[in-house]
């Protein structure tokens, strides 16, 4: 049995995401059902998720990563400039 490693880094897609998570939850030898009763998430949303469903809750997929003891970090992507029109257009 060959094991998978999880691949930390850009995300690009909601099936990136769940890939990592459930690569991570099961290096961690941790089930579907430990995390979602430690997280109080069903089991149904933790495979969804898992398997890249892109219609899943941001809160509920950021409890997801937070009891699995992963973080989000946003940054801008190298080598790409906002457009003139949406620097300081004063939006908050």
């Amino acid at each position: 049995m060959v094991k998978v490693q999880a691949q930390y880094g850009v995300i690009r897609s909601t099936a990136e995401l769940g890939k990592i998570a459930r690569v991570h939850r099961k290096q961690r030898k941790l089930t579907l059902e430990s995390i979602s009763g430690l997280s109080n998430l069903s089991p149904r949303f933790l495979s969804e998720f898992e398997r890249g469903k892109e219609t899943a809750e941001i809160g509920k997929v950021l409890k997801a990563l937070h009891t699995l003891g992963l973080e989000v970090l946003i940054q801008p992507r190298q080598g790409v400039a906002l457009p003139a029109s949406a620097q300081g257009c004063g939006h908050d």
